[in-house]
């Protein structure tokens, strides 16, 4: 008989997880994280960043621009966002950045 309860480990799989920084939080209870990513260039293997815009469900509107998050994916919660907010790891210096 196969083991159906809660706790086992084939109820769900591990959620995706990711640490960026807030980049916006205009918009209500959803804030754009960046998250960096950086690895080897296929044919050249020169070290890359890359960049990902993600926009997250930020339930008590705690996140501030600069904090820096983890975020946590999800169930879709409108059209672009996938991600829920876990928590704050590092407040912000409270200086917002310049776009070049």
């Amino acid at each position: 008989m196969a083991d159906t309860t809660p706790n086992s480990q084939t109820a769900r799989a591990k959620r995706k997880e990711r640490v960026g920084e807030v980049i916006s939080n205009k918009m209500a209870k959803t804030i754009i994280v960046r998250v960096e990513r950086r690895f080897a260039h296929p044919k050249f293997k020169k070290v890359v960043t890359g960049y990902k815009k993600l926009y997250a469900h930020d339930e008590k509107s705690e996140a501030k621009v600069g904090d820096h998050v983890r975020i946590e994916e999800t169930r879709p919660l409108s059209k672009t966002k996938r991600w829920r907010l876990v928590a704050v790891v590092e407040k912000g210096t409270g200086v917002a950045r310049v776009a070049v």
